[in-house]
């Protein structure tokens, strides 16, 4: 009796090699972004509908503002001035205020410093944030490229670009505005996905540059500012510097005034160019080190730190000072921005009555009061986001693992999370800090009244307990529900609607006392009340007592 052994089948997917029989160095990059694309989803959608939506309803808004040729023609004499022109765009846009060239004016270059962050978050939390949570080498195991997981996060960048400049080519013609066309859609769609397919580039290489997400971040981040920075000198000063800048680029294809596609050739070879040397320095280094070495710490640890409570404090500092740093140059700017035209304000606005009713609404004496008890609830809103990326920041530290070695010593629970929250109240507070000093610095040096600066100072803090009940909300969450963690931007979001666009669209004042920041005194336009500061402050110690005594009786994740 015989027997005839069968071959053994061959493997049906076996992985490209390439000719000197090594994986190729992009194998696996079609799976890996077909799974970042499911895993943010949600994320990814709410970015695109968020950004997309706010334009085409600002676009809207802007239809109804200015309804008539005079409206539009008085708020483009009144934006000549240099530090509207910083805040806003080129002068060109304002030859002939149709209400596309506002839209562009207006919106172009903040959309695109939007559809950066968008970006950079998306990149490094596939690139830098899988290798430092253990993930990525785990990945490269398998039949995986090199540069698979880089090119992935760069794909999953330009899907959610692509997306977003999908919606608005077709959705801003969609509201039939006059002057609105499907060409100038298309471009403006365009120069905004430029910017942010740019930015993305951008994080790629920081990511390779930093061992840490943070960082890696944060230095993106910076870029992004600074390019918003110099475009902004350069229209001020109605310079050629504004070409130095890649937000300039965007903004000088024109959309609706004219139109040209051209400074989109240079905006894609710089991203190119930019993402080439992210996958060349990707090469030069181990997976989850960075090319800029980690400093060493001291060698021995300071007195606050030898007590419990002093470690947990100290150890959340620490982890905070970047963010807290971050925001507070970054407001410091919008408020010195903002604070800039406030000596304008009374001009500017007296001619558009839709704006003119909205901040009639709001109190005072005068429209310059008006405006700015106005522009400082959008500064504060603007900052709550801040309060709420510190809170979240324990439950980065639980997920990550990193919570458990420091519990593990005589830190308690609530001494642990108790450290965190103390240090996004306090950041929370010097952020509103900064941004008060800037509005108020600006404020007085544009009205020529040095005693607006104490006054508007004094405003921006007014929100302090409003940004502390933010936390305390996200406390909340945090200790009882952590995976529901994104329910804690619902009290900025409904902040922004309803205290930004309320006035605008005349919701009923009911909404938006709602929101702890409907609560605080509108000042300088109102008189100052501390009855609703101190009920937001025992508010927010009783949401910070609720979220401490529900993260003791959970299970650490």
């Amino acid at each position: 009796m015989t027997t005839t052994a069968k071959a053994p089948a061959r493997p049906q997917s076996a992985p490209r090699r390439s000719p000197r029989g090594t994986l190729g160095t992009l194998t696996g990059t079609a799976a890996l972004l077909r799974f970042a694309l499911r895993r943010d989803r949600v994320r990814l959608g709410v970015w695109v509908l968020g950004l997309g939506l706010l334009t085409i309803s600002t676009a809207n808004s802007l239809h109804t503002l200015y309804a008539t040729a005079a409206d539009r023609a008085s708020i483009a004499n009144s934006s000549t001035s240099p530090a509207l022109l910083a805040m806003t765009g080129p002068r060109h846009y304002l030859a002939d205020y149709t209400w596309g060239s506002m839209l562009s004016h207006r919106m172009l270059g903040l959309l695109a410093v939007l559809a950066g962050v968008m970006s950079v978050l998306i990149v490094t939390r596939h690139t830098r944030a899988e290798e430092e949570g253990g993930r990525a080498e785990l990945i490269r195991s398998a039949a995986v490229g090199r540069h698979a997981q880089l090119a992935a996060a760069l794909g999953t960048a330009a899907v959610a670009n692509l997306a977003l400049a999908l919606l608005l080519a077709l959705g801003l013609p969609g509201l039939g505005v006059p002057g609105i066309t499907p060409s100038g859609a298309a471009l403006f769609a365009a120069a905004t996905a430029g910017g942010g397919l740019l930015f993305a580039a951008v994080a790629a290489v920081t990511a390779q540059v930093s061992a840490h997400t943070r960082t890696a971040s944060g230095l993106a981040m910076a870029v992004i500012g600074a390019a918003y920075a110099v475009r902004a000198a350069g229209d001020s000063a109605e310079s050629g510097l504004a070409w130095a800048s890649p937000i300039g680029w965007v903004q000088r294809t024109y959309p609706f005034a004219g139109g040209r596609w051209w400074p989109l050739l240079p905006l894609l070879a710089l991203t190119a160019a930019v993402g080439a040397a992210a996958f060349l320095l990707s090469a030069r280094r181990d997976v989850g080190a960075g090319l800029r070495a980690a400093r060493p710490g001291p060698a021995a640890a300071g007195a606050a730190l030898g007590t419990a409570p002093g470690l947990a404090l100290g150890l959340a500092l620490r982890l905070h000072r970047g963010l807290i740093g971050g925001f507070a140059a970054a407001l410091l700017l919008l408020g010195t921005m903002y604070g800039s035209v406030l000596g304008q304000a009374d001009s500017m606005l007296k001619d558009v009555g839709r704006i003119r009713e909205a901040l009639t609404r709001v109190g005072g004496h005068s429209l310059t009061d008006a405006y700015a008890a106005y522009t400082l609830l959008v500064v504060a809103v603007v900052g709550a986001v801040y309060a709420v990326l510190a809170a979240q920041r324990p439950r980065a530290e639980e997920t990550a693992g990193r919570a458990d070695p420091v519990l593990a010593t005589g830190v308690s629970r609530a001494g642990w999370l108790g450290g965190h929250l103390v240090a996004a109240l306090l950041g929370s507070t010097a952020v509103l800090l900064a941004a008060g000093a800037g509005f108020g610095l600006a404020g007085a040096l544009s009205t020529g009244d040095a005693g607006r600066f104490p006054a508007l100072v004094g405003a921006a803090l007014a929100f302090a307990p409003a940004q502390w009940v933010t936390v305390g909300v996200a406390a909340v969450v945090y200790g009882w529900l952590p995976r529901a963690m994104p329910l804690a931007w619902i009290v900025p979001a409904y902040a922004l609607v309803v205290g930004y666009l309320g006035p605008l669209l005349k919701l009923p004042s009911a909404l938006n006392r709602l929101s702890p920041f409907g609560q605080v005194p509108r000042l300088p336009a109102a008189a100052m009340d501390w009855t609703p500061l101190a009920v937001l402050t025992l508010v927010a110690a009783a949401l910070l007592a609720l979220g401490l005594a529900g993260f003791g009786r959970r299970d650490i994740d």
